[in-house]
C-alpha cells in the first residue's frame, strides 16, 4: 500500500519515518546485540568516564552504559505504550459510553469524569505508584489510572457531536443495543483524533515513567529503563555529564519521536476525505390496527428546557394514517414539524419531555411497552428518512454494511441473505448493487437519498416519515424521490408521513395535508380542497406565496407578513393572531379548537376564510 501523496512529499514525514523506524529497530534488536554487554560486569572499569572502549562510560559494576542505553529500548518503550494503551482504552469507553447510555448513567459518567480531572495527572500517578507499591506493574497501572480522566473527556467530547448525528437516531430507530451502538457507530467514528490523541500521549507516558523510575518508584533492579540509568548517572554529572545525559538524550528522541508521529499523522487527516453502517431487526413488524390505522396520535405535546425557562414548541397535535396512506405535514421552518416526527419516533434530544393521550403505532399502545419493547416495535414498524442524508449515513462505513445491519441485528439474516436483500434494496431505488461497497461521500445527494430510502425498506416498516427528504436536491432529482416514494407506498402499502415546507411539493402527490403553525395544527383537508377550499387564513396565505409562471414578474413574489410567535411567551389566543389579517378581539384572548368542518375537513379558526369560488392550481414554477 503506498503512502499518501501529502505524506510522501513531507520532510517531516520522512524524518519521523526515519526516527519512528530507528526506534523499532532498537526496540527489536537492542536486547539481542548489547544485551549480553549490558549485563557483563567488568571490576577492573568500575566507573570510568567515556573512552574508546566504552564511549559513555560504565557504571558500579564496570557495565558498559552504552550497551545499557540501547538494550534498555525495549522495556522503556513497551511500559510506556502499555500504560497508555490501558489508560486510553478505560478512558475511551467511559468517555464514549455517554452518547448510548441513559440519561442518569449519562448525568453519572460525566460527573465522575469531572471529579477526576480535578487531580493533577502527574500527582495520580505518584500517589497510586506509591499505593500500588514500587515496581513495573505498579508504575504502568498508576500511570494507566492517571490517563484515564484526559481520555475520557476527549472521548465524552467527540462522542457528544457523534450523538446529535442522523445516522446515530437511525441507528437508534432500528433498535439496536447500546454495546452494538457503542462499537458500529460511536466509536468508528472517533477513533481517528483519538489515535492521534494515543500517539502523541506515548511520549507523554515515556517521560513519566522515566520520572518515576528516576525517583525509584517505576523499574527496579536487576531492571532497567533510561529512567534508573538517569537516575545513576546523576550522581556523577559534575565530574562526567555524559553518563548522565545519554540516557536523557535517549528519552528526549523517543519521547520527540511520538510527538511529530502525532503532528504528521493530524496534518494527514486534515488532508484526507472522510472515511459506515446501519441497524437491522429480529422480529417481524406488526400489520395496522383492526380499522387499518397504521399511526394514531392524539394531544401530542413535547416540551423543551432553555435558559429562559421551558418552551412547547410541539402543543396538543393530534393525526392520523392508514395503511398505504401518504399524509403531507407543512409549515414554515420553527412550526414543529420535525420535532413532532421525532418525538413520535422516540428519537428527542436529552432533556426533552412528551406528553400523550394516545400514541399508537401498528395497533400497538406504545405507552404500556416497556422500553425494551417499545424499541423493538419502533424499530421493526417504522423508518425514518432524514433530510440531510450526508449525515444521516455513518461516514466511517460503506453502504453495503450500513444497508445490512438491520437485518441481521433484528431479523437474523446471514450475511450473505442480508447482502442480497441490500441489492435488491439498491435496485428498487434505481441504484446499482455496485454501491454496496463504496462510502457515502462518493455518491451524489441523490444517490444518498436513494439509500436512505433502501435502508429504510430493509426492515419493511409499515410506517415512513419523510422529514424533509428533498429539501438539498435539486427539482429534477426531488420529482425523481417524490415518485420513488409513490411507487414504494404502491408496493409495499406502508403509510407515508411526508414532512415538507413546500406547499407545492406536497399538493403533487399527498392525499391528505395537515398545515402547522407554532407547534400546533391549524389545518387538516384532502390534497384536493388545498389550493381552492383552505379556510384557515395561514393555509391560504402559504398557498399563495408558491411560485406560479403566470405570476406579474415586475411585483414581488407573496408572502406571509409578520413572524413567528416568540416561543417563551406564546399567547394564550390564536397563535397566528398577530400576522392575521381578519383577527378580532377574541383571536386574541381564546385558542380556536380545530373544529370539524365535514368531507375531513377540519379547521382552528373562528373566523374562517370562506371556499375561493375559482379553483387554483398549486405548481412550483
Amino acid at each position: 500500500m503506498s503512502l499518501p501523496a501529502g505524506l510522501r512529499r513531507s520532510p517531516m514525514a520522512w524524518v519521523t519515518g526515519f526516527m519512528l523506524a530507528s526506534l523499532i529497530v532498537l526496540a527489536v534488536a537492542g536486547p539481542l546485540f548489547w544485551g549480553a554487554a549490558a549485563d557483563r560486569p567488568d571490576p577492573s572499569a568500575v566507573l570510568r568516564g567515556p573512552s574508546a572502549t566504552h564511549p559513555v562510560g560504565t557504571d558500579g559494576l564496570g557495565r558498559d552504559l552504552l550497551a545499557r542505553i540501547l538494550a534498555a529500548a525495549r522495556p522503556s518503550l513497551l511500559l510506556a505504550l502499555a500504560s497508555v494503551l490501558l489508560g486510553a482504552t478505560t478512558g475511551v469507553l467511559l468517555g464514549a459510553c455517554t452518547a448510548v447510555v441513559g440519561r442518569r448513567a449519562r448525568r453519572l459518567a460525566a460527573g465522575l469524569i469531572n471529579l477526576l480531572l480535578a487531580f493533577p495527572a502527574l500527582l495520580v500517578a505518584m500517589f497510586l505508584a506509591v499505593v500500588f507499591g514500587a515496581g513495573t506493574a505498579g508504575a504502568v497501572l498508576a500511570l494507566a489510572a492517571a490517563g484515564v480522566p484526559g481520555f475520557a473527556r476527549l472521548a465524552q467530547t467527540l462522542a457528544a457531536g457523534v450523538a446529535g448525528t442522523d445516522h446515530l437516531a437511525a441507528a437508534r430507530v432500528l433498535g439496536l443495543g447500546r454495546l452494538r451502538l457503542l462499537w458500529r457507530h460511536v466509536l468508528p467514528n472517533i477513533a481517528e483524533p483519538l489515535l492521534l490523541s494515543v500517539t502523541t500521549a506515548a511520549g507523554t507516558a515515556l517521560v513519566a515513567l522515566s520520572g518515576l523510575s528516576f525517583l525509584g518508584l517505576g523499574v527496579q533492579p536487576p531492571g532497567y529503563d533510561w529512567g534508573q540509568l538517569l537516575s545513576q548517572g546523576l550522581d556523577r554529572i559534575y565530574a562526567e555529564p555524559l553518563p548522565a545525559l545519554a540516557p536523557g538524550l535517549a528519552l528526549l528522541y523517543a519521547a520527540l519521536t511520538f510527538q511529530l508521529l502525532g503532528e504528521v499523522l493530524a496534518g494527514s487527516a486534515a488532508r484526507r476525505g472522510p472515511v459506515v453502517r446501519i441497524p437491522a431487526q429480529r422480529s417481524a413488524p406488526s400489520g395496522p390496527a383492526d380499522d387499518g390505522q397504521v399511526l394514531q396520535v392524539d394531544g401530542l405535546t413535547v416540551e423543551l428546557p432553555t435558559p429562559a425557562g421551558p418552551v412547547r414548541p410541539v402543543r396538543g397535535v393530534s393525526l392520523s394514517l392508514g395503511k398505504g396512506e401518504i399524509v403531507g405535514l407543512v409549515g414554515e421552518s420553527g412550526s414543529g414539524k420535525s420535532l413532532t416526527a421525532l418525538a413520535i419516533a422516540d428519537l428527542l434530544p436529552y432533556g426533552a419531555r412528551v406528553s400523550r393521550r394516545t400514541l399508537r403505532l401498528l395497533g400497538a399502545d406504545l405507552g404500556t411497552l416497556t422500553r425494551r419493547e417499545r424499541d423493538r416495535h419502533l424499530a421493526t414498524g417504522l423508518s425514518v428518512i432524514f433530510q440531510n442524508p450526508a449525515s444521516a449515513l455513518n461516514p466511517s462505513l460503506r453502504i453495503g454494511t450500513q444497508l445490512t445491519e438491520a437485518v441481521r441485528a433484528h431479523r437474523g439474516a446471514s450475511r450473505a441473505r442480508a447482502v442480497a436483500q441490500a441489492a435488491e434494496a439498491l435496485r428498487r431505488v434505481a441504484l446499482p448493487p455496485s454501491l454496496l461497497r463504496s462510502r457515502p461521500y462518493e455518491l451524489s445527494g441523490g444517490q444518498r437519498q436513494r439509500v436512505m430510502i433502501a435502508a429504510g425498506l430493509m426492515v419493511r416498516p409499515g410506517l415512513i416519515i419523510a422529514d424533509e427528504p428533498t429539501t438539498a436536491l435539486d427539482v429534477t432529482v426531488q420529482r425523481q424521490i417524490t415518485r420513488l416514494l409513490v411507487d414504494i407506498r404502491r408496493d409495499t402499502s406502508a403509510a407515508i408521513l411526508f414532512i415538507s415546507h413546500d406547499v407545492a411539493l406536497v399538493a403533487e402527490f399527498c392525499e391528505r395535508v395537515l398545515v402547522m403553525y407554532a407547534g400546533t395544527v391549524v389545518e387538516a383537508l384532502p390534497v384536493t380542497r388545498l389550493a381552492a377550499g383552505a379556510r384557515h387564513p395561514y393555509t391560504r396565505a402559504l398557498v399563495a406565496s408558491v411560485p406560479d409562471l403566470t405570476a406579474d414578474r415586475d411585483r414581488p413574489l407573496p408572502t406571509v407578513e409578520g413572524s413567528p410567535p416568540d416561543p417563551l411567551a406564546p399567547s394564550p389566543g390564536c397563535a397566528f393572531e398577530a400576522r392575521c389579517p381578519r383577527r378580532r378581539d377574541r383571536c386574541a384572548d381564546e385558542a380556536p379548537p380545530l373544529d370539524d368542518l365535514g368531507s375531513g375537513h377540519r379547521v382552528a379558526c373562528w373566523y374562517p376564510l370562506p371556499v375561493t369560488p375559482a379553483p387554483e392550481t398549486v405548481t412550483a414554477s
